[in-house]
């Protein structure tokens, strides 16, 4: 018999959801995901450094303020990343957005477009990369100019069918539920231990899929932050998976049979009519749902502050460097003082 994962490839295409190269080769991913909190974690790891160090050249002899060199060196790390990811995979890796942009349409279709750039400066074509947004009502309107341009976006954070309808109605190209932070909350709040079967990301996932299948939108479903594998065998037949290294493991080492859950073929059951809304509706709905609005909040909390502890090791490390080469030049003139 073949694995569990082997069995879900046959008809969802796999992620790895990681900032480590190695699991993207050890799992044959297709695609890669990574977020600040990921990128945050590897730089703690030595054997990235190259990396860091890459970032740190890349700006350090710039004319710009220091704070604009921190800000462009995050942005050539989070590229960096990036780039090496895709020597390991044959499709595409997400990047993310700063968090702290979440509410700027403007900013974030800024931002989005240098990442492009800094990509397309070392070969890699926009093809191969998704732009990661916070799942806003501002987050979709810049995700909506930017599939326009041809710039495939990939919103995250997503908690709520009426997320979802507005991302697929801005024709974005893959958004991410995120299963365990919506579990956390329903366990928390109701006091219950939920099957598999019952999770309510799992049902959510489950609606957002056959809505989407049934009403002809193009936007895949990446179900994301998965907490067991339960969930993921539940979903097995979504669009995609983005799925942590710790869980690939427990999947390719199984052996029981499982079946499809979701497919295209049985969406049309699927009563949920088309819907859409606009900003002032999203909004509200958003507001009276407790849940959604704490877990959207929350995430984009805490990527921020990963995103700005990011920058504070990036500042630094550029202020180590200035401060060497301002003592090797002193050093050297002194030096050639001396010798006259």
């Amino acid at each position: 018999m073949i694995s569990v994962l082997d069995q879900i490839k046959q008809w969802t295409t796999i992620v790895s959801d990681s900032g480590d190269f190695k699991s993207t080769t050890e799992f044959h991913s297709q695609d890669a995901t990574t977020n600040p909190s990921l990128i945050l974690e590897a730089t703690k790891n030595p054997r990235y450094d190259y990396l860091i160090n890459s970032a740190i050249d890349y700006v350090k002899s710039k004319e710009i303020f220091i704070e604009k060199k921190v800000e462009l060196a995050a942005d050539k790390l989070i590229v960096n990343f990036g780039a090496e990811i895709l020597k390991f995979i044959p499709g595409r890796v997400s990047v993310e957005v700063d968090a702290k942009l979440s509410f700027d349409v403007d900013a974030t279709i800024a931002k989005a477009r240098h990442l492009i750039s800094l990509f397309k400066e070392i070969g890699i074509d926009k093809s191969r990369v998704m732009i990661k947004i916070a799942t806003t009502w501002e987050g979709i309107q810049a995700a909506k100019i930017l599939e326009k341009e041809g710039i495939q976006c990939n919103m995250t954070l997503i908690f709520s069918f009426v997320q979802a309808v507005a991302c697929a109605e801005a024709g974005v190209t893959i958004i991410s539920p995120y299963a365990g932070r919506i579990l956390d909350w329903y366990t928390k709040n109701t006091n219950k231990t939920y099957k598999s079967s019952e999770d309510p990301f799992v049902i959510s996932v489950t609606n957002i899929y056959n809505y989407y299948k049934k009403h002809g939108y193009k936007t895949s479903v990446m179900g994301a932050s998965f907490r067991n594998t339960g969930e993921i065998e539940e979903l097995a037949g979504c669009d995609f998976l983005t799925i942590s290294p710790k869980l690939l493991s427990k999947l390719k080492n199984s052996y029981k049979k499982i079946e499809r859950k979701l497919s295209p073929d049985t969406a049309h059951r699927y009563l949920e009519s088309k819907t859409t809304y606009d900003e002032k509706t999203f909004k509200w709905k958003l507001n009276e749902d407790a849940m959604v609005t704490e877990k959207l909040s929350e995430g984009i909390r805490q990527f921020a502050k990963d995103g700005r502890t990011l920058m504070s090791m990036l500042r630094q490390r550029l202020i180590n460097e200035t401060a060497i080469v301002n003592e090797l030049f002193d050093q050297h003139s002194q030096e050639v003082e001396a010798s006259s």
